[in-house]
C-alpha cells in the first residue's frame, strides 16, 4: 500500500506540475526584449515560486491520500472481503464505505454473495442427500466402535492410525503420573502407533502376515503378547485389511493396512499365577502327607509282628497327617472360593429372562417340575447368571432330596431398589436350623461341585435371602433380593466421554508417511496442533507464569475435539485480579495442579510431529521456550500464527484479534478466553484460510511461513 500511495503522489504532482506549461509556452512566445523583461520577472519572484512548489507537492500528496484512502484502499478491502466470502465464510457481507460507485459495488457483491450462499446450501443439500447412506455406514461404525468391549486400533501400512475406539484410548492412556496428575500417553488421529506399541514387534507380526498371506492362507491372524509403557500386559490380534481389490493385498503387493485388537491380560495372568501358587501349595502339602501316610502304612503292612506301641505310633502319624490333609484341603477350597468369586464380572438380565433359564436348569439337572408365577417383565437386574442359577439349582435340589418337594414356583417383583425372586412351593415347612445349614453348605446340584457356597454367592451380589411360610395357604417360599439394573445399559467399564466418538479418519490411508521435508508438505496434508496459555499476565520475562494449556489436534482437514490436551498449571505465585477477569480461572482452582515441569513434558508429547498454530503465538511460544529448560524439553516444531496469516489476507480490514477474524469466517466465540476455547476456535479460523491461501499461491508450509515473516506484526517481540 505505501508503494502504491507514493505512485499516486508522484501521479498528482506530475500533474500539477503540468499546470505550469503555460508559462514555459508563453516564454517561447514572446520576443528577444520581452522574453528577457519576461524571465526578469521571474527571477525576483524565486520565492514565490518556490512557495507555490512545496504548496503544489503538499496538494499532490494530500489528493494522493485522498485518493488511496478512498479508492484504492477501500478496493482492496472489497477484493479481500470478495476473497472472504468466496473461499472461507459464504455468510460474511461486507460493509463498505467510500464514494457512492463502490457502495454500489459492494452491494452488487453482497447479492452475488447472498445468490452464492444459497446456491452452496442447494449443492450443499444434494451432496448431504447422495452421501446419506454413506453417513449411515459411518455412524453403524461409529456406533459400533464405541460399544465393543475390545480395544480396536486401525492402521495403514506406515503404522499411522486410522481409527480407534473409546476402549482402546483407556487401553492405552495408562495410569497419570502420580506426582503430577498428568498423562503422559497418547493415541489419536495420523499418529505412530509405534510411539505406543514397539515398533519391533509389530514389524515381526507383519512379517508373519505377510508371509502367511504369500502362502495362500485365508484371512490371517498373528497373536502376540505386549508390554504398553503404562506397564499394562496385553494380547494383541493383527490382521489385514481388505486392499481395493478385496483382497488382503492391494495391487502392488504389500498390505494395506492392519487392525490391531488388544485386551488386557494383566488380571488374567495375575489370576492365573495365584491359581497356579494355589495348586503347587496344596500339591506340595499333600505329597508330603501322602509320603507319610504311605509309609506309615507300609510299615503296618509289611511288618505285622510289630508291637503294639510302633503300631500305634504308626496309627497316629497316619492320623495326623490325614487330619493335615483335611486342613490344607478345606483351607485350599477356601481360597479356591475366594479365586472363583474375584472371577465374577455382573451382567444385566431381565428377570423374566433369568427366571426361564433358572426353570430348564432345574428341569436337566434336578429333574423337578417349575411352573412360572407373577412376573414383573420390565426388572432388570444385575447378576452374574451363572452362579446364580447354581444357588437356585441347589436349593432345588434340597427341597426334592430333603423335603420330597414335587413341584416349584417362580417369579419376581420389585421391592424397592432390588428386585425380589420368588421360589414358592407347597406342603413342606424347614426348620431355621436347616435354613441356615443350607447357605452355609458348598452348591452341589446335578453333579455340578461348585467351592461357593449360597451365602458366598448372595454377598457376592450384595444380596439376600429369608424363608418364609404360609401355615393357611400351606405354602412356603425363599425371597432372593438382587440388585436392579437399568434395562439396555452395558455394565462393563469405565463410561466413555462420547457414546460416538469420531475416532476414524479413513483418507489417511492415502496420506504420505513423514518422509519429506516439512517445509515441502502441501498445508491440506500436514497434522496441526492449535494451542493456547492462559498466564498470570503478559510479561513472561518479568515472572508471570503460565496456568492453563489448552490445545486441539487437526489431522486431515478436520478439527478433532475428541482429541484435546486440556490442563491448569500451578504458576507457584499469586494470581492477579486483573488477570482472573480475563480468563475466569480462581486462585483455588490452581491449587494442587501440576507445576509446569511436569506439564510441558506431556504437552510435547501430545504435540509431537505436528504443526503448532496459535493466534499471536510468539507471546505463547516464549512462555514454553522460557520453561523448556526446567521441563527438560525443546519446542522445535514449526509454528503457524493466524494473527499473521489475517494480516496476510485481510490487510486491508479493520482488526486482527481472534474475536474479529472468528466473526469474520462465521466461527462461534462462545469459549473465548479458556484454553481449549480459544485453541479451538483458532484452530477452525486456520482451517477457513486455507483455501484463501491456495487463491493466493500460499500451499506449502514454507511459503506460508515466508509470507508471514513479511507481515508487520511480525516485528513483535515479547
Amino acid at each position: 500500500m505505501n508503494r502504491r500511495l507514493a505512485a499516486v503522489w508522484a501521479a498528482c504532482f506530475g500533474l500539477l506540475l503540468a499546470a505550469a506549461a503555460p508559462l514555459f509556452l508563453l516564454d517561447a512566445s514572446f520576443g528577444a526584449g520581452d522574453r528577457e523583461t519576461f524571465r526578469g520577472l521571474l527571477s525576483a519572484s524565486q520565492g514565490m515560486l518556490l512557495l507555490w512548489v512545496i504548496v503544489v507537492f503538499g496538494c499532490a500528496g494530500l489528493l494522493a491520500g485522498w485518493l488511496t484512502r478512498t479508492y484504492f484502499a477501500t478496493a482492496r478491502g472489497l477484493a479481500e472481503s470478495t476473497r472472504l466470502i468466496a473461499g472461507g465464510n459464504p455468510g460474511h457481507r461486507i460493509d463498505a464505505g467510500g464514494p457512492a460507485e463502490l457502495r454500489e459495488l459492494a452491494g452488487a457483491i453482497n447479492l452475488l454473495a447472498a445468490r452464492h450462499e444459497e446456491m452452496l446450501k442447494d449443492v450443499g443439500a444434494r451432496v448431504a442427500e447422495a452421501r446419506l447412506d454413506l453417513d449411515r455406514e459411518k455412524n453403524r461404525l461409529a456406533a459400533l466402535m464405541s460399544e465393543l468391549a475390545q480395544s480396536v486400533v486401525v492402521c495403514n501400512a506406515e503404522g499411522r492410525i486410522l481409527l480407534y475406539n473409546e476402549r482402546a484410548r483407556r487401553t492405552f492412556a495408562g495410569s497419570a503420573d502420580e506426582a503430577g496428575g498428568v498423562d503422559f500417553s497418547h493415541i489419536g488421529l495420523g499418529r505412530s502407533l509405534y510411539a505406543l506399541l514397539g515398533q519391533d514387534l509389530v514389524a515381526h507380526a507383519l512379517e508373519q502376515l505377510r508371509y502367511r498371506i504369500a502362502q495362500g492362507e485365508a484371512g490371517p491372524v498373528v497373536v502376540f503378547t505386549a508390554a504398553l509403557q503404562s506397564g499394562k500386559l496385553v494380547r494383541a490380534q493383527l490382521a489385514p485389511v481388505a486392499g481395493a481389490d478385496g483382497g488382503a493385498t492391494p495391487p502392488h503387493g504389500d498390505l494395506a493396512g492392519f487392525v490391531l485388537l488388544l485386551e488386557d491380560i494383566g488380571e488374567d495372568v495375575a489370576r492365573a499365577e495365584r491359581r497356579d501358587r494355589l495348586m503347587q501349595r496344596f500339591t506340595e502339602g499333600a505329597r508330603a502327607s501322602l509320603a507319610s501316610m504311605r509309609a506309615a502304612v507300609e510299615n503296618l503292612v509289611n511288618y505285622p509282628e510289630m508291637d503294639s506301641a510302633r503300631r500305634r505310633q504308626f496309627i497316629g502319624i497316619i492320623s495326623q497327617e490325614a487330619a493335615r490333609l483335611t486342613v490344607d484341603l478345606d483351607r485350599t477350597a477356601r481360597d479356591y472360593s475366594e479365586y472363583v468369586a474375584g472371577q465374577w464380572l455382573p451382567e444385566q438380565i431381565r428377570a423374566a429372562d433369568l427366571i426361564e433359564v433358572i426353570r430348564r436348569r432345574i428341569a436337566g439337572r434336578v429333574a423337578l417340575a417349575t411352573r412360572t408365577g407373577d412376573i414383573d417383565t420390565s426388572l432388570w437386574v444385575s447378576v452374574d447368571s451363572f452362579t446364580l442359577v447354581q444357588a437356585a439349582c441347589f436349593l432345588a435340589r434340597r427341597l426334592k432330596e430333603d423335603c420330597q418337594v414335587r413341584e416349584l414356583c417362580l417369579g419376581a417383583a420389585a421391592a424397592g431398589r432390588h428386585a425380589q425372586l420368588n421360589i414358592t412351593w407347597t406342603g413342606a415347612r424347614l426348620a431355621s436350623e436347616t435354613v441356615h445349614s443350607w447357605e452355609s453348605r458348598a452348591l452341589n446340584a446335578g453333579g455340578e461341585l461348585s467351592p461357593l457356597t449360597l451365602r458366598e454367592v448372595l454377598d457376592r451380589h450384595h444380596g439376600e435371602v429369608w424363608y418364609e411360610t404360609d401355615r393357611a395357604a400351606d405354602r412356603s417360599a425363599f425371597r432372593l433380593l438382587l440388585p436392579l439394573a437399568e434395562p439396555g445399559r452395558v455394565a462393563a467399564g469405565a463410561p466413555a466421554r462420547q457414546s460416538r466418538p469420531e475416532y476414524y479418519d479413513f483418507d489417511l490411508f492415502h496420506q504420505p508417511g513423514q518422509t519429506r521435508e516439512l517445509d515441502d508438505r502441501p498445508l491440506r496434508e500436514l497434522a496441526y496442533t492449535a494451542f493456547d496459555t492462559e498466564t498470570t499476565g503478559l510479561d513472561p520475562s518479568a515472572g508471570d507464569e503460565i496456568i492453563a494449556i489448552g490445545a486441539v489436534r487437526i489431522v486431515n482437514g478436520r478439527l478433532l475435539p475428541g482429541e484435546a490436551f486440556e490442563q491448569l498449571v500451578d504458576p507457584r505465585r499469586s494470581l492477579p485480579e486483573a488477570s482472573t477477569r480475563i480468563h475466569g480461572i480462581r486462585p483455588e482452582a490452581l491449587q494442587g495442579r501440576p507445576p509446569i515441569e511436569r506439564v510441558l513434558p506431556a504437552f510435547h508429547k501430545f504435540c509431537e510431529e505436528t504443526v503448532l498454530v496459535g493466534h499471536n503465538a510468539a507471546f505463547d511460544m516464549r512462555f514454553l521456550q522460557l520453561k523448556e529448560g526446567i521441563a527438560g524439553v525443546r519446542f522445535t516444531q514449526p509454528v503457524l500464527d493466524t494473527l499473521l496469516l489475517s494480516a496476510l489476507l485481510h490487510e486491508n480490514l479493520a482488526s486482527h484479534q481472534l474475536e474479529a477474524i472468528a466473526g469474520r469466517f462465521g466461527v462461534s466465540t462462545a469459549a473465548r478466553h479458556t484454553a481449549v476455547g480459544d485453541a479451538v476456535m483458532t484452530g477452525e479460523v486456520f482451517l477457513k484460510m486455507i483455501p484463501l491461501l491456495s487463491e493466493r499461491g500460499i500451499v506449502t508450509l514454507k511459503q506460508a511461513r515466508d509470507a508471514c515473516e513479511r507481515t508487520y506484526y511480525a516485528r513483535l517481540r515479547y
